[in-house]
């Protein structure tokens, strides 16, 4: 298996797969995001109809499906079989197309380098060994003058507060033991990484989410979860 993997975090995700697809289970969160996510990705990279489209870590498939329904031409990428088991089914059982395979991100190179329009990286970067190599990985993968956009979650007392404390042990909002907080990144280390693999920081944005009513919204404030939006170097 490649070296930037961890077989726990596969593991764990497998066990999961037949949650992925329901909107009140494990992956509720995860549900209630996704329209935030793609007016992100929409905000700052534009129509998605179109496009040539790489989804890194694509789980059960709740965005690489939006992005396939609007028009885009998805591959999707990941490590956990069950995972991608479910992923086509969902997306057999609507009729929607997206190119599911079970292989890390390095497996695409060098057949598919510089080939994709917008790559995306979202909630994946906290579950590798080595996020900058990631990075790395995809930015080879996207065109010149090419989007990708990651989300993670940013190592702050705040963070450790919400996202483990709060949404773990309490509400329960995701499975315990879904995240480490050694593992989530600041957003001035995602942005030196970024810029190390060649691509320009374009936006930085918070993703808050109120657990109360179950609602996402974008916002300043990124001390929790946030997105960046890079764009590939274009040597020309």
């Amino acid at each position: 298996m490649n070296h930037n993997v961890d077989a726990t975090e596969v593991a764990k995700f497998n066990r999961l797969a037949g949650e992925w697809w329901n909107p009140e289970g494990n992956f509720k969160t995860l549900h209630r995001i996704n329209p935030v996510r793609l007016r992100y990705l929409q905000q700052q990279t534009g129509p998605l109809n179109g496009k040539n489209v790489l989804d890194v870590g694509c789980g059960g498939g709740i965005l690489a499906e939006s992005m396939a329904a609007l028009g885009a031409s998805v591959t999707a990428v990941d490590l956990a079989q069950d995972s991608i088991n479910a992923a086509k089914a969902h997306a057999a059982s609507q009729n929607i197309r997206v190119d599911y395979r079970l292989l890390a991100v390095d497996d695409l190179l060098p057949d598919a380098a510089e080939h994709f329009d917008l790559i995306t990286c979202m909630e994946l970067l906290e579950h590798v060994p080595e996020p900058a190599e990631l990075i790395h990985s995809c930015a080879a993968l996207c065109k010149p003058g090419g989007d990708l956009v990651f989300s993670t979650i940013n190592r702050s007392p705040r963070a450790f507060a919400l996202a483990i404390i709060g949404a773990e042990y309490l509400l329960r909002l995701v499975p315990m033991g879904t995240h480490e907080y050694e593992r989530f990144i600041r957003p001035s280390e995602l942005a030196a990484w970024s810029r190390a693999a060649g691509l320009d920081v374009s936006d930085i944005s918070g993703m808050r989410y109120n657990p109360l009513n179950h609602t996402a919204s974008l916002a300043t404030d990124v001390a929790v979860n946030y997105l960046m939006h890079c764009r590939k170097q274009d040597r020309g």
